[in-house]
């Protein structure tokens, strides 16, 4: 039996679906080249943007429509937040989707591939409300949307913030914190494999905490740089982090431990206070640009990135203003910049005052602009500097050269030959061609 998976939107996706692969592994199944050559196709969707929705209800009707004019005996199974959200509307639009499945229900997969197995169909709620479980391991050799010298590590699930603009709680569910003694076993387990760099992932990651013993987030990152220690691997990563649940008790685990890679990915999305508090975030500006001073004061050497959302319903000129002037204060190393699109079942999508599309995307332009400056300007101070970096792969545009990432997130390009994929290396940042450095050569 072959498989071939699609998996859009978060690095917690691509976790997810590398666990399903697993599964698959398990009872024999072998991973297809072609979708076309494949008995299960499973797309693993995305909520969080229209864009992301729209992009998969293109690809499933690109499956519906190769079914119904080839007849092939292909299942189709619509997994992940998309499929929690809408649910069986799919299989009302898409009569020939096999199984919707939700990320509540993805203890179902074992048995949609058993029924697969004997050429039988299986029933079960999509919408099941059981509590959420983790899968063992998330990691799987030559998975093709990961790597064998990295992993995403899922140590929390769901999210209990409830921003005004947010699907995420309602298609993940509240905060569930995993057992640190399992994420412990993962990271010997993906060290054993020889994995390099972990990234520890969760919807609102610092709000992870293990009641039975009262271990928070720090406390979690102190078990981390240990066990780290003892598996190899040489850099750690975590996303994504709420500013509101930082604390000073993880930039000092964060700075104590070189594991840690010194950036920090911080979505702030907006400057303004009236527009935090409608977004209900949580925090301040001040909050923020004191959190920010706190964490350069003891790790000088770090960059930060974040996310910012404009045109909110509400939003005057004033408050673009006020987000132009906290970029400037901050200078991001970069910004994930969007303007608001409303989507169905928030808080925000009934609000009234929406700002209209033109002026979005002029205000959204202008702080791209302004970002687009402090990146470049950044980048140019670090030419000259010597830094360690991983080797990723091989360029797209040209065969010759390696991708490598600094641990400060910055891209470099350089010369050398495919066998380094995978390994560390020194280099020196001699010139910078967009937003990438290029090296001579590596070390």
């Amino acid at each position: 039996m072959t498989y071939y998976f699609e998996t859009y939107g978060c690095q917690m996706n691509t976790a997810e679906s590398a666990a399903l692969a697993l599964v698959c592994k398990e009872r024999g199944w072998t991973e297809a080249d072609d979708p076309l050559k494949a008995g299960l196709v499973l797309i693993n969707t995305c909520s969080v943007r229209l864009t992301a929705e729209t992009r998969v209800l293109g690809r499933i009707a690109h499956y519906t429509g190769l079914k119904k004019k080839h007849k092939l005996m292909l299942t189709l199974v619509i997994a992940g937040c998309m499929a929690q959200r809408l649910g069986e509307k799919l299989k009302v639009k898409y009569p020939l989707v096999d199984y919707v499945m939700g990320t509540f229900a993805r203890s179902n997969f074992p048995l949609i591939l058993e029924a697969v197995e004997k050429r039988e169909k299986v029933n079960f709620d999509i919408n099941e409300k059981a509590v959420f479980s983790f899968s063992d391991s998330h990691y799987e050799e030559g998975f093709k949307n990961g790597s064998t010298f990295r992993s995403f590590i899922p140590i929390m699930h769901g999210c209990n913030n409830y921003c005004s603009y947010c699907i995420v709680p309602y298609v993940r569910g509240r905060e569930v914190s995993r057992d640190p003694q399992h994420i412990a076993s993962e990271i010997r387990l993906v060290g054993e494999k020889g994995v390099r760099e972990i990234t520890l992932l969760g919807q609102n990651v610092n709000s992870y905490f293990w009641q039975k013993d009262n271990t928070d987030f720090a406390a979690l990152l102190k078990l981390v740089a240990i066990e780290t220690q003892k598996s190899g691997i040489k850099w750690v990563r975590f996303l994504s982090a709420n500013p509101g649940n930082f604390s000073s008790a993880t930039i000092e685990v964060l700075a104590a431990n070189k594991v840690f890679c010194r950036h920090i990915h911080l979505p702030v999305q907006h400057g303004c206070d009236n527009m935090l508090k409608v977004m209900n975030r949580g925090y301040s500006t001040a909050h923020f640009l004191k959190l920010v001073r706190e964490i350069r004061a003891i790790m000088p050497e770090i960059t930060i990135s974040t996310d910012i959302l404009v045109g909110f319903p509400g939003e005057t000129e004033d408050d673009v203003l006020k987000t132009l002037d906290l970029m400037e204060e901050v200078r991001f190393l970069y910004s994930y910049m969007y303007h608001f699109n409303p989507r169905e079942g928030t808080k925000a999508y009934d609000l009234g005052d929406r700002i209209s599309e033109n002026v979005k995307r002029e205000r959204l332009s202008r702080v791209i602009m302004l970002q687009q400056k402090h990146t470049q300007e950044l980048l140019k101070a670090r030419i000259g500097n010597t830094e360690i970096v991983l080797i990723e792969g091989i360029s797209r545009k040209n065969a010759d050269e390696l991708i490598t990432r600094t641990e400060k997130d910055e891209m470099v390009a350089v010369p050398g030959p495919k066998s380094l994929i995978g390994s560390f290396g020194k280099l020196t940042l001699s010139y910078l061609k967009g937003n990438t450095f290029r090296a001579k050569e590596l070390s």
